[in-house]
């Protein structure tokens, strides 16, 4: 039996960053460094290690009503970040705990002339059929605008 996932399950971006892993790594996986390019603020004393949660909240302008609020899965030094999260988690006062969450991994490989980073975002199929679509979009713009705030982030950590 093989298994599928439709188009509308998974987001998927990829980018050639010109830095190397360690430094790309460092930037996924410091809390602090890691809200710094993504946009959040993590309370005190916030560190990711598998089978962590990690709260704070979003900086970027108009959400910052927003809570953040991931669970780390797994760790892979200098290799694999991955964490589930409530996609799109955006309306003030829903509670969105009793909803599936999706699975966001992050893949380091080195490449000629630096690193490939790729992000999977998957389980979209799951969430509840009257926010799935607009969470797909939002998540969608906003895989791309995130891999742009990393590799300026980590040309600037040169």
């Amino acid at each position: 039996m093989t298994s599928s996932t439709s188009s509308t399950d998974r987001i998927e971006r990829s980018i050639l960053i010109k830095a190397p892993v360690a430094r790309i790594w460092h930037a996924l996986a410091d809390a602090e460094t890691f809200g710094s390019w993504f946009g959040v603020k993590f309370d005190s004393g916030v560190v990711f290690a598998p089978g962590t949660r990690a709260l704070g909240h979003v900086t970027y302008p108009g959400y910052e009503h927003v809570p953040f609020d991931i669970q780390i899965e797994q760790m892979e030094p200098q290799r694999l970040l991955s964490w589930r999260w409530h996609p799109a988690a955006v309306e003030p006062g829903r509670d969105y705990s009793n909803e599936p969450t999706t699975l966001v991994v992050f893949e380091l490989k080195p490449a000629e002339n630096g690193t490939r980073l790729t992000v999977v975002e998957s389980g979209f199929d799951q969430i509840p059929p009257q926010r799935r679509l607009e969470a797909f979009r939002m998540n969608s713009g906003g895989w791309d605008e995130q891999m742009r705030n990393i590799a300026s982030h980590v040309d600037n950590a040169a």
